[in-house]
């Protein structure tokens, strides 16, 4: 959780996907990547494991898979739960860098 706030609190965006290695749903990480490549060091893009890290996804309310979650400066700016294509999330984090 420490180690979420410090993440989740640089002064530009943060593309949050809580994922589940089960779902078929998860998006690819091809996807991950072409947002992480348009954006370059605009932003930061991050995969968590919800298995993984079970306190946090429960802290967060994270119910569905995937849910994604756009952060700046610790503060939730976009939340979504359900896929998302490349160019929409791209789109998305654009707003706030």
């Amino acid at each position: 959780m420490t180690k979420f706030g410090e993440i989740i609190s640089i002064n530009k965006p943060v593309l949050i996907d809580f994922y589940a290695d089960w779902s078929e749903l998860e998006p690819s990480l091809d996807t991950l990547r072409d947002v992480a490549a348009a954006l370059g060091d605009k932003a930061k893009v991050i995969k968590i494991d919800i298995k993984k890290n079970e306190v946090l996804a429960e802290a967060l309310r994270v119910k569905g898979n995937p849910t994604f979650m756009i952060y700046k400066n610790g503060e939730m700016k976009w939340r979504q739960t359900g896929e998302q294509d490349a160019n929409t999330l791209i789109g998305l984090v654009q707003q706030y860098v």
